[in-house]
């Protein structure tokens, strides 16, 4: 008789416990899902990022700065299918790719009127509209259908956080020592290594400026759902 509360006790115990626990797991897995969303929901559901033209949210207002020097807002952009990118011009590593990657889709989908590429600079100090404009020059880039847009370094960063809940770190704030991660890219700059990290990932957004799908640069089955996607919107939307 006397182990009866003893037991009771104990039981109580392990209940808070395991209540305690319940609740730590589901605030990680609601912080989880606000950054990796998208690609929670294309798991769950059997097919890679992309693959579904879910909707991931919408890309906010912005204001930034095209090559040729004029103003480019959200609102010049509704009503076209886009596809953004994060580079840099100085990057020696992913943004070659990336870059490399959007001149193909320029070229593979060069009939198509209502397609916007727009590459945005995570180095805005540097990558001024003219440094973008001879960097657009090395790739062929079409004035008219491919845009390099530069701006203030907080608004490039919190658009890419917050809008695009794509990675992305301040040069200020970079180590000195190399890190590695499947989004990320780095660089060099100077005599002393910084590392300006930011997601490869393409993301492919329709004429309301909603995002539809995420999809890695150097994933070539990925590149293709990328194409496909894209003639979806533009034939479902026209």
């Amino acid at each position: 008789m006397t182990n009866g509360p003893l037991m009771e006790r104990k039981l109580v115990v392990f209940l808070l416990r395991g209540l305690g626990l319940l609740v730590l797991a589901g605030i990680l897995l609601a912080v989880l899902w606000v950054w990796q969303g998208p690609l929670i929901r294309s798991w769950l559901i059997g097919k890679g990022p992309g693959e579904t033209l879910d909707v991931f949210g919408a890309v906010p207002d912005f204001s930034l700065i095209e090559r040729n020097g004029k103003p480019v807002r959200r609102d010049d952009l509704m009503g076209k299918v886009w596809i953004a990118t994060f580079i840099y011009t100085r990057c020696p590593d992913t943004c070659l790719l990336q870059t490399a990657e959007m001149a193909k889709l320029q070229s593979a989908l060069t009939t198509e009127d209502d397609l916007r590429l727009v590459s945005i600079t995570v180095d805005p100090e540097r990558d001024t509209p003219a440094v973008l404009s001879q960097y657009a020059n090395r790739y062929g880039a079409d004035a008219n259908r491919w845009l390099f847009l530069t701006g203030e370094k907080e608004a490039i960063y919190r658009l890419a956080r917050e809008g695009f809940r794509l990675s992305v770190v301040d040069p200020e704030k970079q180590v000195r020592r190399r890190l590695f991660a499947p989004s990320l890219v780095s660089a060099h700059d100077g005599e002393t290594e910084k590392l300006l990290l930011h997601s490869s990932r393409f993301v492919l957004v329709d004429r309301q400026a909603r995002i539809r799908g995420y999809y890695q640069s150097n994933d070539e089955k990925a590149l293709q759902r990328l194409r496909r996607d894209v003639r979806i919107l533009l034939r479902e939307e026209r």
